[in-house]
This record gives structure tokens, sequence and C-alpha cells, in this order.
């Protein structure tokens, strides 16, 4: 909170102090007419069978409930101050898991523990400020949030640059953002220093080789750059490239590992961890992008893109999407969709069991593994631009009913409902 304390008081002496270079007096357009804001509520769930919290094997469901609100403030003709807020509410039988022990049941990696781990809720908040210039040509932002979850804490900070030019047909956009995130290193709880030794105890033999963690800072830096043209009436075209480096710890420490070459040890029905995912310290990713808009009629476009990603843990994968707007009336539309993705697995992934101790990395997350995935899309969206409907003092802008059917080829499924309205403040 106090980070967006600062950041609406550092919007507040910018805006007091901007100076109008608009010398003639001229009449210009404002970049935000009036405060709008946005309420959206997402709800997911997901199952699947390869939860990295046991090692590649166990269940992965997950039901997850997150409002957000988006405010924007016009501040004056060039500024605006926008304030982003979402909670995250979310139940997982993975992360329970990292203490299975703390049930009724018997502990079992199909089964989610009914101990404390099982929820938690995230925070977000992001501010940002942008100003255009009097000709619309040029505009600056810079942004700040800070988010929070039971295991760790982040704050970012960035900004970019956008250009237009050859009479706003050609747009020319540069960002650049930091993260510094610092963890709490919760590990499993039969690795940890004090409960560790009484499993020790009860299962003969079993006196794993762990070491904790020696950083709890994990740092993100991305730069990105992005080129959109009108290419005709009813043709645009945009590409981009975003260059991300990752330092620090990269693994999560509650992520078990169990080695091949080593014996198998079991309590009730839960194998015992041998180690923790381990993973190199620095990650670099580079991501290329491309969209094409055609506009076939008033009633119809196509909406299609395409990225190819690869980082020097061995990932490479490739992005196709395509969305066909149908406007079915003058307020009402259709966005049926459509997204394939593939990747190559990580150099250090192997499956539940398969690793060996003599590896110096290793993972069983099944994100970093080779799949295939597909998912499908439906939504309908409401525009008034005239906002002739009020709530109160709100003028209803828009609302939007969007879902998502996800299937990835290696026994995960996920689903996504999503609901978004837009009032503008008279």
């Amino acid at each position: 909170m106090k980070y967006l304390l600062s950041l609406l008081l550092i919007a507040s002496v910018l805006a007091v102090s901007a100076q109008d270079d608009n010398a003639a007096g001229e009449y210009k357009k404002r970049v935000l007419e009036h405060t709008e804001i946005d309420i959206l509520l997402n709800y997911y769930e997901q199952d699947g069978e390869n939860a990295a919290v046991t090692g590649g094997r166990g269940t992965e469901e997950l039901t997850d409930f997150s409002p957000t609100i988006i405010v924007a403030v016009p501040l004056n003709d060039d500024d605006v101050l926008t304030i982003n807020a979402n909670i995250s509410a979310y139940t997982s039988a993975s992360s329970s898991n990292v203490n299975p022990f703390d049930g009724k049941q018997p502990a079992d990696p199909f089964v989610a523990s009914s101990g404390a781990s099982k929820s938690d809720v995230w925070g977000n908040v992001v501010g940002s400020y942008s100003h255009s210039s009097d000709d619309r040509n040029r505009l600056w932002n810079a942004n700040l949030s800070g988010s929070a979850e039971f295991d760790y804490i982040s704050i970012g900070f960035g900004g970019g640059r956008t250009w237009l030019f050859n009479e706003k047909n050609t747009e020319l956009s540069l960002n650049g953002n930091v993260y510094l995130d610092t963890w709490s290193l919760i590990y499993p709880i039969e690795l940890r220093p004090d409960e560790g030794s009484s499993f020790q105890q009860v299962v003969p033999g079993y006196d794993p080789s762990f070491n904790e963690h020696s950083s709890k800072a994990r740092n993100s830096y991305s730069a990105g750059i992005g080129l959109s043209q009108i290419l005709s009436s009813r043709m645009t075209g945009y590409v981009s490239a975003d260059f991300i480096l990752q330092d620090g710890l990269l693994s999560t420490p509650f992520h078990r590992i169990y080695f091949a070459d080593k014996e198998d040890y079991f309590f009730e029905n839960f194998h015992l961890a041998d180690d923790i995912e381990q993973l190199p310290d620095s990650r670099f990713k580079i991501a290329l992008g491309a969209r094409l808009n055609y506009f076939v009629n008033h009633r119809v476009t196509l909406r299609t893109f395409y990225r190819y990603y690869t980082d020097d843990w061995g990932i490479t994968s490739h992005t196709a999407s395509i969305e066909i707007p149908v406007k079915i009336t003058d307020k009402f539309t259709l966005y049926p969709s459509y997204r394939f993705y593939n990747q190559t697995a990580a150099d250090y992934f192997a499956p539940y069991n398969e690793h060996l101790s003599t590896e110096e990395f290793y993972t069983s997350d099944y994100d970093l593994s080779e799949f295939s995935a597909n998912n499908y899309g439906f939504g309908i969206s409401y525009t008034d631009v005239f906002t002739k409907g009020h709530i109160w003092k709100l003028g209803l802008k828009s609302i939007d009913l969007k879902y998502h059917k996800y299937d990835r080829d290696s026994a995960f499924t996920a689903s996504m409902f999503s609901f978004g309205v837009k009032f503008v403040v008279d």
C-alpha cells in the first residue's frame, strides 16, 4: 500500500507541475474523457496427474477465484493515472501436499491434504502513469507494482516510450521492467531440519542428502520493442521482440525430486523425497511475435497471432492463434477463438523417479516438459459507446463474458470463465 500511495503522490505533483506545450491555446482532445472503472471476475479450474509438488506424479486439481478492479483517471488533457488491484484466492490439492501428513486421511499423492497449505490468497497492485504529447505522436509511461503470497513478495517497476509517425500509420514502442522477488523457503515436510528427523526415525534407512538453498532472491529484467503498421484500409500488422533475463532462485523449494538410482522410501501411501528441484540460477528468454488483423467487412474481422520462443534451458516453443470477432448487431459481438501451443522439454526435465543423483540440475515440473496444447475460446461482448445505461452515476460502457477450455496432451485440462464490466464516471 505504501508504494501505491507514493505513486499517487508523484502523479499528483506531476499533474500540478505539468506545463501545457500548446502555446497557441488550440483545442485538443483529451486522452481520456472521463474516469473509467473496469470490474473483472475470473474463475479458473484445472486437473491433472503430474504434480511437481509430488515429483511429477499426483493430483494437480486447483480452483481459483480472482476479482480485479482497474480505475483509469484523467488528471488533465494529457495525463492518465491507472490503478490495477487484483486478489486471487485459490485452493490447490497439489500445494496441499507440501505437507501431506497434516490431514485426517493417510497421505497419498493423488489425494489432497486437508491441512493449512491447501489454500492461499495472492494480492497484487499496479499503478501506472502515462503522458501524451500535444500532437498525440509521443507517449511515455511508468509503472510501479507490488504483490505478495504466502511464500514470496515481489516489487516491480518499469516504463516505456511510444512514437507515432507517418501520419499515425506507424507506431514504435519500447518498454522495460524490473521485478525483485523474495522467496520464503518452504521445503517438503520430510526435508525440513526439525520435522525431517522424525521421518528418519520411523522409516528405517531413509536419510536424504538434502541441502537448503543459500539464496532467497529472484530478479527479472525485461526489455521489449514493438512496431505496428497500417498496411491497407483493411489490414494492420504488428511485430515484437521481448528479451527477459532472470537470476537468483529460479527453482521452487517445495517441488520434490525422486532418483532412479536411490532406494525408494514410503510413509503411509506417500513417497518420501530424495531431494528438491534444482535449476540454474540464471535464465535468458527470447520471444518474437507477429500479429496480422484483417477487416473482412463491417461485421467480421480476422485476428491472427504467432510467437516463437526460445531460452537457454533448452525450451523452444511455437504459439499460433486466431480470433474471429463477429458483430451480430451494433452492440453485440461474438468472439470465437483457437490457440495451438507446443514446446520442447527443458534440458533438466525428467518424469517421476527417472532422474539420477549424479545430475547437477533436475526438475519433474511438467510445465518444463515436452507437450502440445489446444485452447478453445468463445466470448460475447456488449458495447455502448454512448453509455446510455446507468447504475447510479456510472454509465455502462461494455459487458464481456468469455469461456476458455485448455487441453494438454500430458493429461492436463483447465477451464476459465471470465466476466467483465466497464463503467464511465459521468
